[in-house]
């Protein structure tokens, strides 16, 4: 496997600086080839939207709600490959405040976000590039990264400091959104057939990995130009989604149209990755999806990455292999797929369509 470079292959230019400047038009790098700019295809009906799940009755002692629930979930992953969910235990006044301090994080100086600034080495910090191609298109958002699990890898002094209580309201959230992640975990492999520890197991049991990617997406003066984020399929396991409380912006993939999500007030969005296709053979979806960006208003996101460790083979459950049905996955650590995914960029589901076997 190919090393990952140690710096970015051209200067870092700030989108937020760019939007800030006042331009009327933007810089070419950021300029998507007609076949991926967001009006390129028509979209579906405003009326749709990805599934919304209560999970109030996920834990409950009445057998048939707590199976109507679980058939829900499991029709969203096979269907969809994401869904919202309500009653999901985590504190709203925490979701909020933790939402509201990065974005007060992206409106400090430019100088102060640099003392963060990031390499292609490990992505930590403050970034606004993924991939390391020279003379890449470019996405029209900068973001922060942080490892939140294992304790081996988590540093909080690579956390901002300012404002004052982010560091501990990070850690708050993230041991508030690990348990709503395991408890998924649960549900997916109960849904799949397989012991309820399956699949938090094969992850690498209590020493799973897991980070925040925070994304900031500034007013763009020609949105119907570029992207916030292309079109991707998420390299890891799960992703609980914190969207912006008032402006949409995320679309996902359904059957060959792009669909704008309608957050929920409270809600999160759950969406599945390329692990979670791979460990169910298929029978779990990892969609892709992308983010627009607009003239009026800027966005924020908190995207949690519950992934598998990364020494760890992932490759389809043997319950789930038969004579009829094959793997249809080689066994990769998840170390070298997103090695793979750094150094390549976001393109679409080719990751991993990549990993298929040829029967």
């Amino acid at each position: 496997m190919v090393s990952i470079l140690q710096s970015w292959p051209e200067p870092v230019v700030r989108v937020q600086s760019v939007s800030d400047s006042g331009i009327n038009s933007i810089p070419e790098c950021y300029v998507k080839p007609i076949y991926d700019r967001p009006y390129a295809h028509d979209l579906r009906s405003t009326e749709a939207n990805i599934p919304v799940i209560d999970l109030a009755n996920i834990d409950t002692s009445n057998p048939t709600l707590r199976q109507t629930t679980l058939n829900l979930i499991s029709d969203a992953c096979r269907q969809w490959g994401f869904f919202q969910v309500i009653n999901h235990g985590v504190s709203h006044h925490l979701m909020a405040a933790t939402r509201n301090i990065w974005r007060e994080f992206f409106h400090l100086p430019l100088d102060v976000k640099q003392e963060y600034a990031n390499s292609p080495a490990t992505y930590e910090g403050y970034g606004s590039r993924l991939g390391v191609e020279k003379g890449a298109k470019l996405d029209w958002s900068d973001y922060f990264f942080l490892h939140c699990h294992p304790t081996s890898v988590r540093n909080e002094r690579r956390w901002p400091a300012q404002p004052a209580s982010c560091r501990k309201m990070v850690a708050e959230y993230n041991d508030e959104v690990v348990k709503l992640c395991r408890q998924l975990m649960k549900v997916f492999s109960l849904n799949l057939g397989l012991e309820e520890d399956y699949l938090q197991n094969a992850f690498g049991g209590d020493e799973i990995s897991a980070s925040l990617r925070v994304n900031f997406y500034p007013k763009c003066p020609q949105p119907d130009l570029t992207l916030g984020i292309s079109p991707h399929s998420d390299p890891g396991g799960i992703i609980i989604l914190l969207p912006d409380d008032h402006v949409y912006g995320l679309q996902v993939r359904k059957d060959d149209a792009w669909v704008t999500v309608k957050p929920i007030p409270n809600a999160f969005i759950v969406n599945l990755a390329d692990q979670l296709q791979v460990l169910s053979n298929a029978k779990y979806k990892s969609v892709e999806h992308r983010v627009i960006v607009n003239s009026n208003e800027e966005r924020v996101s908190l995207a949690f990455f519950y992934n598998p460790r990364g020494d760890v083979p992932i490759q389809p459950a043997k319950q789930l292999v038969t004579g009829d049905e094959p793997a249809l996955y080689h066994p990769m650590t998840f170390n070298e797929y997103r090695t793979f995914i750094r150094l390549n960029g976001l393109h679409g589901k080719s990751q991993v369509e990549s990993l298929k076997c040829q029967h």
